[in-house]
């Protein structure tokens, strides 16, 4: 990097941190304010903000989830994005090694077999000065030919480069990828503990949604920091790519020849056409001088053995056929004519290669892989971790006053009457403590006497009984979760949970207890 571009990423750095400096400000107002609010007001009037807590949990949920959903798209678009590019930097090192692979073989072939082959032909052909003549112009188009293939760019060290650049690219998109997934995950258990923690009403869970909400906060900043940084950095290079690559490679390449695979302009010649040029002339002269060598030395020879038919060399049918001697002429010239035909074949391929369209194109491809795909998902990666901070915030600004409801609800618990019969907690307690003595009140109860229809009360009883004695009585015969086992007698309606045996015993009672009542004056 460029030292505008590194001052660039760590101004951006310091940005994230002063933003996450201003959140955990504004959350430490807030708790402050939260606080002072509370001591302010009236105990008599505090009320828990049930409804305010469960928006905040539905609203950091709601914003949690889709934080996540763009995370994990924007993730994947990276993947795709960075892919992309080692692809396109496979394919051109392959394209490369290709080029240095054809350039070595024909040059080993110009250079050591083709070289062999003439040195023997010179040996037996040393009696004709024309085909030795014919033999050293020939050995002197192959040694240019392998002049014209040493003045061919080296690839080998760019190929180096491409193979170090992809496995660290590689290895570097493995781990990011690996973590970011965690990570995600790592923000939905977060979000299921402060949903668990707000519904259980549990202070332990409180706390731990709390120091975990501190905890994502910050990463989710630090997320921000390294999302924005790359693609800052990426877009940098996106910019003047040319430029970049020129810089890498003025060591190794021309500056002439990266040009011509960058641009791939079709009005410009390749720089490669000249020695391409000369290698095919050489190489048709080559053939057709060997051919000719064929065609009229062979005959000079009459004890040649007849070829096969299909090997392409042409006996006249003059030479006898009988004789079967060694043959040193047809050998030889057989094994130049398949080295010029596998040049040939190289030269095609060559040709191929060293075209600017395939190289171009892989070049396109990683481009647009990496500063189109690769920079769109380090963009939605960061929105996720805006997203994901302000949940988080939202959770952290909900967990005190989940505290507080909390409170509340024990502290109005604790000021219940245990001694009240529709308490559910005195039915428990009434349950597990023992029996207590026999209580004396206006009638008394005895499920081996009979049935509670019986029962017919003084009214002068009902009319004084105080009303704790009833509800001791309910306490006593509180065992029954789902019945009242003694009418209480002086309230204005009977409790919802009494039978039909002791409503129509209560009924009784209350009638007998008017017509007392209207037999006196008041």
């Amino acid at each position: 990097l460029s030292p505008l571009s590194f001052q660039s990423l760590l101004f951006l750095g310091l940005v994230a941190a002063v933003c996450l400096g201003l959140n955990l400000l504004f959350l430490i107002v807030y708790l402050i304010c939260l606080c002072c609010c509370k001591r302010d007001q009236d105990p008599e009037t505090k009320r828990p903000h049930s409804c305010c807590v469960t928006w905040m949990a539905v609203t950091a949920g709601l914003i949690c989830c889709a934080a996540v959903g763009i995370g994990f798209y924007g993730n994947s678009e990276t993947n795709d994005g960075v892919f992309q590019l080692l692809y396109a930097l496979d394919h051109a090192n392959q394209t490369l090694t290709g080029i240095d692979s054809l350039v070595a073989s024909t040059t080993l072939q110009m250079d050591g077999g083709l070289e062999q082959h003439l040195a023997r032909l010179n040996e037996l052909l040393a009696s004709r000065g024309d085909y030795v003549q014919t033999l050293k112009f020939t050995q002197q188009l192959a040694s240019s030919i392998a002049l014209q293939l040493q003045g061919l760019p080296a690839w080998r060290g760019v190929s180096a480069d491409l193979t170090e650049l992809s496995g660290q690219v590689a290895y570097v998109e493995y781990y990011r990828w690996l973590a970011y997934l965690l990570f995600f995950i790592l923000v939905l258990t977060v979000c299921l503990l402060a949903c668990l923690g707000l519904a259980k009403h549990s202070r332990c869970l409180l706390v731990m949604m709390l120091c975990c909400g501190l905890l994502m906060l910050v990463l989710s900043w630090a997320s921000l920091a390294v999302d924005t940084a790359a693609a800052v950095g990426t877009s940098d290079f996106c910019v003047a790519p040319d430029k970049f690559i020129m810089n890498q490679t003025d060591d190794e390449i021309s500056a002439e020849v990266v040009h011509y695979y960058l641009y791939c302009d079709q009005s410009l010649s390749s720089p490669f056409q000249q020695a391409l040029t000369v290698f095919q002339r050489s190489l048709t002269t080559m053939q057709i001088q060997i051919q000719g060598l064929i065609q009229y030395a062979l005959p000079l020879f009459p004890t040649a053995e007849v070829q096969e038919q299909g090997t392409g060399i042409l006996i006249p049918p003059s030479a006898p056929h009988s004789c079967l001697t060694p043959l040193f002429p047809q050998k030889d010239l057989l094994g130049v004519q398949q080295l010029l035909n596998s040049s040939e074949s190289s030269l095609h391929q060559l040709t191929a290669l060293l075209d600017c369209r395939g190289l171009h194109k892989d070049y396109l491809d990683g481009l647009i892989g990496i500063c189109y795909d690769g920079v769109e998902g380090l963009l939605y990666l960061g929105l996720f971790s805006l997203l994901a901070a302000a949940a988080f915030s939202t959770v952290i600004c909900a967990a005190p006053r989940a505290w507080q409801q909390l409170a509340g609800r024990e502290r109005d618990y604790d000021d219940m009457d245990e001694e009240d019969p529709f308490n559910p907690q005195a039915r428990r307690i009434a349950t597990h403590r023992p029996p207590r003595g026999q209580l004396r009140s206006f009638c008394s109860y005895s499920s081996s006497l009979g049935s509670q229809s019986s029962l017919h009360p003084p009214a002068q009883t009902v009319s004084n009984a105080p009303v704790s004695e009833y509800m001791n009585q309910a306490v006593l015969f509180g065992g029954n979760p789902r019945y009242e086992n003694v009418p209480l007698i002086g309230r204005g309606s009977p409790p919802p949970t009494y039978s039909p045996s002791m409503r129509a015993t209560y009924l009784a009672v209350t009638d007998e207890h008017v017509r007392h009542r209207g037999d006196f004056p008041a």
